[in-house]
C-alpha cells in the first residue's frame, strides 16, 4: 500500500496549484532573485522560467519542477504577502496557493536541496532574519511564519515612506521587500547578488551599477527599464527628451572605458515595440526611410530633442539614433538608440534576438557589452570601434611650465586624423578612389595595379582516387580572420614609396614582385624540401588558386610565406610603412577570450580531447539558444570590422573619383585589412601544405576558412592525423581556440558529384554547401 500511496502523493503534488503568472514575477522580483537563479536551482532553462511568468501566454511547469516551484512560491509568499489596498485590509495568501496536504492532512515535505541553497546565500548571516522552515546554520533563531510576514510588512512601510535610489548594500544584509515603485527606485532592491555567468550585473563602478544598458518596455501602462542581471528600473519619462534626461541623471547606466586615455561607453537604451508606441516613434520604417536610414526630420520626436537642446549626429533619428549635447569639459552627455523593429538587429548575426522578451533581449546585449563592448551600431561598426576604444587616437600630455595638460598623439594608435586621400598608394585602394580620378573611364586593373588580398574560394575535380572514398568532410576554421590579426605587424602612418627594394619580412607595406616561379611541386617544409602534387594544391597567393603569371601587389605576409617555402623574391617597388606596430593584438585578444568565454558557458571548453571536443560541439547552440545568438555576433564583430577597414561608399550622391564619408576617418586602412587577409589565407595554406606532406592527402575545395577533404568516415578525426591524442606539429588540430578547427559538416561523394554534374560545373566549390548539403547561391561566410 505504501507504494500506492507514494504514487498518489506524486500525483496531487504534479498538480501542485500556483499563483498567477503576475504574482510568481511578483515574488521573484521582491526576493530580488534573477531568472537566471531560478533556473538554476530548480535545472530548467531560463527561457523556461521566463515562460512560467507571461503575463501573455503563461506555460505550467510540471513533473517535479511544478513541485519544486511551488514550494518556492510558497516560501515566497510567506516572506512577501500581496500588497494590500486602502479599500480593504491584506488578505491572507489563498488556499490554492498553500499546496496539496498529504493524506494525513500534514503538508507534503518536498525536498528541494537547491531551494534552501538559494536561500542560505541570501542570507549568509547568523542571527539574520530567514525565512520560516529554513533554519539558520549557525543555529540563531528561526523566524516564524508570522514574523517573517510582519517584519517584510514594515519593511515594505518603511521604504514607501522614504524611497530612495537603488545602492549597493553590504552582501550579508536581508533583502527588503518593496511594494512601491519611484522613478528613481528599482523593482529589485537591496544588495546586488554577482550575477550568473552569462547575466552582467554592471561593473564595480558606481556611476554604471545598473549596467551598460537596459531594454525599454511598455506593461500595463508601466514603462519599465529592463537592465542586465535581471535588474528593472520603473521610467518615469514621458517622451523621448524626457527619457534622454532621465537615463544620464538617474539610471545609472553605461560602461568604463577600455583604455586609459580612452571614453567611458555611452548608456544604450533599446526600445521595444511597445516602448516605440509610447513614445510617438514608427513600430516599422516606410521604404523611403529605410533607404534613407532614418525617419525624417520634420517628425515630432525630432522637433521634440530640437526644442529640448538636444542634437542628431548626421546620421539623423536611425535604427542606431545617437543623441546628444555638445561635451564640457570632460563631461559628456549622450545617450544611444537601439531600435529592433526597425532592423537594428541584423539577423544574419543576431539571429532572432530582435523578437526576444525584453528581458532576454537585455541578457543577450548585456553579455555581448560585457565581454565586448556597449554596441555601438551594427557589429561591423561595433568591430571598428572596439579598435579605437582600446587604442584611443589622443593621450593627455605630461603637464608643461604651468602645470596644463595637452591633448597628444596616442603611441601606437592610428591617430585623429585621416591619412589624406591623395597620399594614398594607387594600389592599396578601391576602385572610384579619388587618387584614380585620372585613370579612364571604364578602365580595368590588373594584379599589377591593384593589390587584391582576398580570402580563398577554389575548388578542383576529385582525382580518381578520391571517388573511390565514401565521404566528403568539411572542416573550419574557428575565428580564422581574429587568428590572422594576431601579432601582426601592421602600419600605422602613411606609407613611403620606395623602388627596388630589398625585402624585409618585417616591414609592412604591398610589395609588386612576381611569384609566378614559386613551384609547389617542391617546397621547403621547415627546413626540409618535399615532394608535392602541386596540380592538386591551390596557390597561396591567389584568391581563386590560380598560380601567377607575371608581376602583381602582395601584402608582406603573402611575400614572406614565398621565401618560407624556398624561393628567392625580388620586389620591383613597393609602398612600405616604417612606423607600425601590432595594434590589433588587444583586439584580438578580447574578442577571442569573449568567444570562449561564450563557448564555455555552451559547454564546449579549451583543451578538450578531440572526441570530447567533437562531442560538445553537436548541438552546442541548443544549449541555450541566446548565449548562440551571442556567439554569433562575436564572430560578426570580427568580419564586419576588418571589412569596415575598406569601407566603400553608401550612396549619398557619391561619384566615382570624389571622396566619400569612410575616407574622413583615420580607421579607414584598406592595407591593414588586406594583411589581416594575406595572413590568414597563408596561415590556413601552411596547413594544407603540413597536412598533404605528411599523409598524402589533398583538399577538393577551400572557402574562405572551410576545406574539404574526401576521407573514407564521416569524422574530421578518420582523415586528421593524431597520434596518442597529438596532431600533426604545424597542422590542422581539433579544438575551439582561434586558429584551430572544428568540424563543419559531411556530404557523400556521390552527393558532391551529382551537384556538379547537374549544375556543368566540375569545379563548383563544394565547400559553400557541405554544412547541410542544400545548393545555394548564398555564401554564409562560414
Amino acid at each position: 500500500m505504501s507504494e500506492l500511496f507514494d504514487a498518489v502523493d506524486a500525483l496531487v503534488a504534479s498538480r501542485s496549484p500556483l499563483p498567477p503568472a503576475e504574482e510568481r514575477k511578483r515574488l521573484r522580483v521582491a526576493h530580488g532573485l534573477t531568472l537566471d537563479e531560478v533556473a538554476a536551482a530548480l535545472k530548467v532553462r531560463r527561457a523556461t522560467v521566463s515562460g512560467w511568468e507571461s503575463v501573455k501566454k503563461p506555460t505550467e511547469p510540471r513533473g517535479p519542477e511544478r513541485e519544486a516551484y511551488a514550494r518556492l512560491l510558497r516560501q515566497l509568499a510567506e516572506l512577501y504577502p500581496a500588497p494590500a489596498t486602502p479599500q480593504e485590509p491584506a488578505a491572507p495568501v489563498p488556499a490554492t496557493f498553500t499546496g496539496a496536504p498529504d493524506p494525513t492532512g500534514e503538508m507534503p515535505e518536498v525536498p528541494d536541496a537547491a531551494i534552501e541553497e538559494i536561500v542560505n546565500s541570501l542570507y549568509p548571516t547568523p542571527g539574520a532574519p530567514r525565512p520560516a522552515g529554513f533554519a539558520d546554520p549557525a543555529g540563531a533563531r528561526t523566524l516564524s511564519t508570522g514574523e517573517a510576514s510582519e517584519a517584510a510588512a514594515m519593511t515594505a512601510t518603511e521604504n514607501t515612506q522614504t524611497p530612495a535610489p537603488v545602492t549597493a548594500a553590504p552582501a550579508a544584509a536581508p533583502r527588503p521587500a518593496r511594494t512601491t515603485r519611484t522613478s528613481s527606485t528599482s523593482r529589485r532592491p537591496g544588495a546586488k547578488k554577482a550575477a550568473p555567468v552569462g547575466s552582467p550585473a554592471g561593473g564595480a563602478d558606481p556611476r554604471f551599477e545598473n549596467g551598460p544598458l537596459a531594454v525599454v518596455d511598455v506593461e500595463d501602462g508601466q514603462v519599465l527599464a529592463y537592465c542586465t542581471g535581471g535588474l528593472v528600473l520603473d521610467v518615469p519619462a514621458k517622451s523621448i527628451p524626457a527619457l534622454v534626461d532621465w537615463t544620464l541623471r538617474e539610471a545609472k547606466l553605461g560602461q568604463p572605458k577600455l583604455s586609459g586615455p580612452g571614453k567611458d561607453a555611452d548608456p544604450l537604451l533599446v526600445l521595444t515595440e511597445a516602448a516605440l508606441e509610447r513614445y510617438g516613434l514608427p513600430v516599422t520604417l516606410t521604404d523611403e526611410e529605410k533607404h534613407a536610414g532614418r525617419i525624417p526630420e520634420g517628425h515630432k520626436v525630432v522637433k521634440q530633442l530640437a526644442r529640448a537642446e538636444w542634437k542628431l549626429t548626421k546620421r539623423g533619428f536611425g535604427p542606431w539614433a545617437r543623441i546628444y549635447r555638445p561635451a564640457t569639459g570632460s563631461e559628456r552627455a549622450c545617450v544611444q538608440l537601439c531600435i529592433p523593429s526597425w532592423n537594428a538587429l541584423d539577423s544574419r548575426h543576431w539571429g532572432q534576438a530582435g523578437q526576444l522578451p525584453p528581458a532576454e533581449l537585455a541578457r543577450v546585449l548585456g553579455v555581448y557589452a560585457s565581454r565586448v563592448m556597449t554596441p555601438r551600431g551594427s557589429t561591423a561598426v561595433t568591430g571598428l570601434e572596439l579598435m579605437t576604444a582600446l587604442h584611443p587616437p589622443t593621450r593627455a600630455s605630461e603637464p608643461d611650465a604651468t602645470g596644463k595638460r595637452h591633448s597628444e598623439h596616442n603611441p601606437g594608435s592610428l591617430g585623429k586624423d585621416a591619412i589624406d586621400p591623395m597620399n594614398w598608394p594607387p594600389c592599396e585602394v578601391p576602385d572610384g578612389h579619388p587618387v584614380l580620378k585620372d585613370l579612364p573611364r571604364f578602365h580595368v586593373r590588373g594584379p599589377g595595379e591593384k593589390l587584391f588580398e582576398e580570402a580563398y574560394d577554389w575548388a578542383r575535380p576529385m582525382t580518381d582516387a578520391e571517388c573511390t572514398l565514401r565521404h566528403l568532410v568539411g572542416i573550419d576554421v574557428n575565428m580564422a580572420f581574429a587568428a590572422g590579426a594576431n601579432g601582426l605587424n601592421v602600419g600605422l602612418g602613411e606609407a613611403t614609396h620606395v623602388k627596388a627594394p630589398a625585402f624585409d619580412p618585417k616591414l609592412p607595406g604591398s610589395w609588386l614582385v612576381d611569384l609566378s616561379h614559386v613551384d609547389l611541386s617542391r617546397v621547403k617544409v621547415g627546413k626540409e624540401w618535399v615532394e608535392l602534387d602541386g596540380s592538386l594544391l591551390p596557390s597561396p597567393f591567389t584568391p581563386k588558386g590560380e598560380r601567377p603569371d607575371g608581376p602583381a601587389w602582395y601584402a608582406t605576409p603573402a611575400v614572406a610565406y614565398a621565401v618560407e617555402l624556398g624561393y628567392e623574391v625580388r620586389p620591383i617597388e613597393a609602398w612600405v610603412r616604417y612606423d607600425n606596430g601590432r595594434y590589433l593584438d588587444g583586439w584580438y585578444n578580447r574578442l577571442r577570450d569573449a568567444y570562449l568565454a561564450t563557448m564555455a558557458d555552451l559547454g564546449v571548453h579549451a583543451d578538450m580531447e578531440p572526441a570530447d571536443f567533437l562531442a560538445a560541439m553537436d548541438g552546442y547552440k541548443d544549449r541555450d539558444p541566446d548565449l548562440a545568438i551571442v556567439v554569433s555576433a562575436i564572430k560578426a564583430t570580427v568580419k564586419g570590422g576588418l571589412g569596415k577597414l575598406r569601407e566603400r561608399p553608401r550612396g549619398e550622391g557619391w561619384r566615382p573619383g570624389e571622396p566619400w564619408r569612410a575616407l574622413s576617418r583615420s580607421t579607414w586602412r584598406p592595407d591593414i585589412r588586406a594583411a589581416v587577409i594575406s595572413r590568414t589565407r597563408i596561415n590556413l595554406h601552411r596547413k594544407i601544405v603540413k597536412h598533404a606532406a605528411f599523409t598524402g592527402q589533398y583538399p577538393v575545395a577551400i572557402l574562405s576558412d572551410c576545406v574539404v577533404y574526401a576521407a573514407d568516415g564521416t569524422s574530421p578525426l578518420d582523415f586528421l592525423p593524431y597520434r596518442e591524442g597529438k596532431p600533426l606539429p604545424g597542422g590542422f588540430k581539433l579544438g575551439i581556440n582561434p586558429g584551430l578547427v572544428k568540424h563543419e559538416g559531411t556530404q557523400s561523394v556521390l552527393w558532391g558529384e551529382e551537384v556538379r554534374e547537374r549544375f556543368n560545373a566540375p569545379e563548383l566549390n563544394l565547400a559553400r554547401y557541405i554544412k547541410d548539403g542544400t545548393v545555394t547561391d548564398v555564401d554564409n561566410g562560414e
